[in-house]
């Protein structure tokens, strides 16, 4: 086998865990090892560290799959670890059918992605090394597995970075376009041909659930207190409103939620789920808020929801205009002022919510790209916190990799800065169980999501 070896220096970052090594850090190469093929890695001494397959058209030259001596990326080697995969997954999934089986190299299976819809898989093949053994992978999936079908959306533009081309489609068995799947106890509806990624986010499960606390307790806003009544000669404790009524709509206590970004409209069905009044679920793209409604359809919630096809960032922007104007129409003025109040507001704009949702996609997607990236989310959040109504919640995420969490943090802090808030941190969470991160691939600590309370000073 022909093996790789590093400089002096170039040995730490692989030593604590990181399984990249770049073409700038090999000092040498010895024999003439082909694309996708195993090397083993050697420091300047020539110790072995390690075995990766090899792709010197990649700045990333070689990956790192085992640090004992391994002799083949076989079927045999894929079927150990995809059991190992099921194994953890059915360990902190309990029960569910739906999640990231194979999350690249927190799973020591750099460039593979698979993701578990029920009977379908849908995997992504992002490197040239995993390319060459997309056989192995099928037949060993096929093995543990035992798939209804397994479906390929290796329609990513990183792949041409490794020298690919974008490919998609079936790979082994039956694969429907739409897959209905259940997460924390909610249908979903799938599209693992069009839809974003393999069809769906698995890395925000938990955080989804954790929202739960925030979408009741608002009744008392509106007057509503629970007092005993006397029905039919029996005394119940029912929701009264200020003039003495029985209330009764069922989710009389519950939050006035908005989630921009919604993609399949996920955080809305929890939303709804967990006893929100009315949601407002907004996305730039159509076919985004039809697979959000069928969703919201599909659970029974189409009486509590509304979709918006708008861009975020000026949906945001226009609420807020509407919110400062309302302010200035109910403070007296003179002169220049005044505020003439003959004219009409435009309709829908200047509203508030209890919860506001942030889950944009990455902006960061190079270093080069943060300072950018920084500005799209204080602006976001800018604007997504003055539309929280007193002591109510900001719900954000930050899926760039680049966006550091002390950078992210800071963001917002300059965002609440601006907007006169004051922010009580309420959540602080990463990607879910089934997105594992290895200590020292920092690569792997990617999403930030946290839940703000927000407080005008």
């Amino acid at each position: 086998m022909a093996s790789v070896i590093l400089h002096r220096s170039q040995k730490k970052r692989l030593e604590q865990g990181h399984p990249w090594v770049y073409k700038s850090e090999i000092a040498t190469v010895e024999g003439e090892p082909e694309a996708g093929q195993l090397v083993n890695i050697l420091n300047h001494q020539k110790r072995y560290l390690g075995t990766g397959y090899y792709n010197d058209a990649s700045q990333i030259t070689v990956r790192v799959v085992s640090y004992k001596p391994l002799e083949a990326m076989d079927k045999a080697f894929f079927v150990d670890r995809f059991q190992n995969t099921l194994q953890h997954r059915e360990r902190f999934t309990k029960g569910e059918t739906a999640y990231r089986l194979v999350y690249g190299e927190a799973d020591f299976l750099p460039g593979l992605i698979v993701d578990r819809f029920g009977d379908i898989l849908v995997i992504q093949l992002l490197t040239l090394g995993m390319d060459v053994c997309r056989n192995d992978i099928v037949e060993a999936l096929v093995q543990v597995m035992k798939p209804q079908g397994i479906y390929e959306r290796s329609d990513v533009s990183v792949r041409e970075l490794e020298g690919l081309e974008q490919v998609k489609g079936p790979l082994y068995g039956e694969c429907p376009r739409h897959v209905t799947v259940r997460e924390n106890g909610l249908a979903i509806k799938v599209d693992i041909v069009e839809g974003q990624k393999t069809g769906y986010f698995f890395d925000q499960r938990e955080n989804r659930a954790s929202i739960e606390p925030l979408m009741t307790g608002w009744g008392g806003r509106s007057g509503i207190t629970v007092q005993d009544v006397e029905q039919d000669g029996v005394t119940k404790e029912l929701p009264v409103n200020k003039s003495g009524s029985v209330v009764t709509f069922p989710y009389w206590d519950g939050a006035t939620v908005l989630e921009c970004f919604s993609h399949t409209g996920s955080f809305t069905l929890h939303a709804c789920k967990y006893g929100a009044k009315k949601v407002t679920c907004l996305d730039i793209s159509q076919h985004a808020i039809e697979s959000a409604q069928e969703n919201v359809d599909l659970n029974g919630f189409t009486d509590r929801v509304e979709f918006v096809v708008d861009d975020a960032f000026q949906y945001l922007r226009t609420q807020v205009k509407g919110v400062d104007e309302r302010e200035k129409r109910s403070t007296p003025g003179t002169g220049k002022n005044k505020v003439d109040t003959s004219k009409p507001m435009t309709p829908g704009v200047g509203r508030t919510w209890d919860v506001v949702i942030l889950d944009p996609p990455a902006f960061a997607k190079t270093k080069s790209a943060v300072p950018g990236a920084s500005r799209g989310y204080k602006d976001i959040n800018l604007h997504g916190m003055k539309l929280v109504n007193e002591g109510g919640f900001l719900v954000t995420a930050s899926c760039s990799y680049h966006m550091r969490p002390d950078i992210f943090l800071e963001t917002i802090q300059d965002a609440a800065l601006d907007a006169g808030k004051i922010l009580r941190l309420i959540e602080w969470r990463a990607a879910g169980k089934d997105h594992p991160q290895i200590l020292g691939v920092d690569e792997g600590h990617y999403l930030k999501f946290a839940i703000f309370e927000v407080r005008s000073k």
